[in-house]
């Protein structure tokens, strides 16, 4: 399996936060898994370039990450985190 470059990575963020839909959020895990598929092998290498691309997309305007149901500063956040759609985006 090759490792899905910036452009899947960001596809696939779009399109899971689309599917649910505006003021849902995605676990990180869940893009990793529909790229990597179920075994942890193939998902856990891909956490670290999504967050890194969640961060470019939070920053361009298109995702939110969010921590405890709030925005979070993208240079400055730890722990579990969600992805949102903006909202009226």
């Amino acid at each position: 399996m090759t490792k899905p470059d910036d452009t899947e990575l960001e596809a696939t963020l779009l399109a899971l936060t689309a599917q649910r839909g505006e003021g849902k959020t995605i676990c990180p895990s869940e893009a990793a898994r529909a790229l990597g598929g179920d075994h942890p092998d193939g998902w856990g290498p891909l956490m670290q370039p999504i967050r890194r691309t969640a961060v470019r997309l939070m920053k361009e305007g298109k995702l939110v990450i969010t921590r405890k149901g709030r925005p979070v500063d993208p240079d400055d956040f730890r722990g579990v985190y969600r992805l949102r759609l903006p909202e009226g985006g």
